[in-house]
């Protein structure tokens, strides 16, 4: 009988909740369009603003004020614009993006290149309040948006959101707060976080591959914004018919994330420290990234110079084990973190980066399972340093 995996990679996606799965299948049996005005159009139409309810009580905002897309990268590049503002108010001038922000954020904006400023990290992976307040000194009368998010997608650290809005909005700015990796994990909502726009993946809470969505704190956004041009879908801000089973199931996975949200911080909380203490107690020269802020409780990221990250994926795919590496990857190579190089974590170590990253499923064999496991790889990758040298 083949061997059960090991899956622990819940931040790059998911399984499907199986609610949310029987909402999608559901949701494929019916056949209007949501635009259609006849019965099977209307039925179409209920269930995406049956979603759109659920996601907005997760965002905290009026049902009015969500708006579907593809996924959290197309959310991203829609609000990243100078335009994402109230009705005759000013556009934004300079955006500021912390230095850790997922690679949507930093290469999806709609703002010149000229005017991107980096907002830079602390060693611990927290973005830096004081250089944010210079920063907003030296813009002068220019309006800023500020592009940081809730938790970071590498490490779990969570970024003081709301101490950084108060900032900006001291001086008329906006804030985008990227809640993709926080959502069902921390409280996402508007006014907890203080942010003026917030979004959101499907398939990090347990909802289908291929959704997302903005939620806007105003009602009356800037209608030149829009950057999927056609119909009227969507508030007129992001054309094309609605993914309607896509939403159905995304609804199903926002509430129950909204409603399981602390009792899984606890559990997964409780899993992530006890593995750390076995690893540690396992390899003492192991370094985990961002251990002394607050961090997502189901996120753990952590190294050993010398022990590569390419060598220890394959090795742990090999003992069956999926987990990340917390660094980008091109064409099969995995590179430096940009999140680590921020914090200043040197490339020998920050090669060698794994993320862990536990979810509903996940059980105290599995954690297990993952220790016995990287604790052979990383010894057979010193043994064989060892003997080469």
């Amino acid at each position: 009988m083949a061997r059960t995996r090991l899956y622990l990679d819940w931040n790059a996606t998911s399984p499907l909740l199986p609610a949310a799965r029987q909402a999608l299948v559901d949701a494929l049996d019916v056949i209007g369009n949501p635009s259609s005005i006849h019965a099977e159009g209307r039925r179409a139409r209920a269930l995406v603003e049956n979603a759109r309810v659920r996601v907005a009580a997760l965002a905290g905002v009026a049902a009015g004020n969500v708006i579907f897309t593809s996924g959290g990268t197309e959310a991203a590049n829609l609000a990243l614009s100078p335009m994402l503002v109230r009705t005759h108010e000013k556009p934004c001038d300079l955006l500021f993006v912390s230095a850790g922000e997922h690679a949507c954020v930093l290469d999806g904006s709609r703002f010149p290149a000229s005017c991107v400023r980096i907002v830079p990290l602390n060693a611990e992976g927290i973005v830096d309040l004081g250089a944010l307040n210079a920063m907003l000194d030296e813009s002068g009368e220019a309006r800023v948006m500020l592009a940081l998010q809730a938790a970071n997608n590498e490490t779990g650290a969570i970024q003081p959101v709301r101490e950084a809005a108060a900032l900006v909005h001291a001086r008329g700015g906006v804030v985008v707060c990227d809640a993709v990796q926080a959502a069902g994990r921390i409280d996402c909502r508007v006014d907890t976080l203080d942010a003026d726009a917030i979004f959101f993946s499907a398939h990090k809470i347990g909802g289908p591959k291929g959704v997302g969505a903005l939620a806007l704190r105003a009602s009356d956004p800037n209608m030149q914004m829009r950057l999927i041009r056609g119909g009227g879908q969507e508030r007129n801000l992001r054309a094309g018919t609605e993914n309607v089973s896509g939403a159905a199931a995304f609804g199903v996975a926002a509430e129950w994330a909204q409603r399981e949200r602390d009792v899984e911080a606890r559990n997964l909380a409780a899993l992530r420290d006890a593995m750390e203490e076995r690893l540690l107690s396992a390899l003492p020269d192991l370094t985990i990234f961002s251990r002394g802020v607050p961090r997502l409780a189901n996120t753990s990221a952590f190294a050993i110079a010398g022990a590569p990250a390419s060598t220890l994926l394959i090795g742990l795919d090999l003992e069956g084990v999926a987990v990340s590496s917390g660094s980008a990857c091109s064409s099969g190579k995995v590179k430096e973190s940009h999140v680590l190089a921020a914090m200043g974590v040197a490339p020998d170590i920050s090669l060698g980066v794994i993320r862990v990253s536990l979810g509903r499923d996940t059980t105290a064999e599995d954690v297990s399972g993952f220790v016995d496991a990287y604790v052979r790889v990383a010894s057979r990758i010193a043994q064989r340093r060892k003997a080469a040298a």
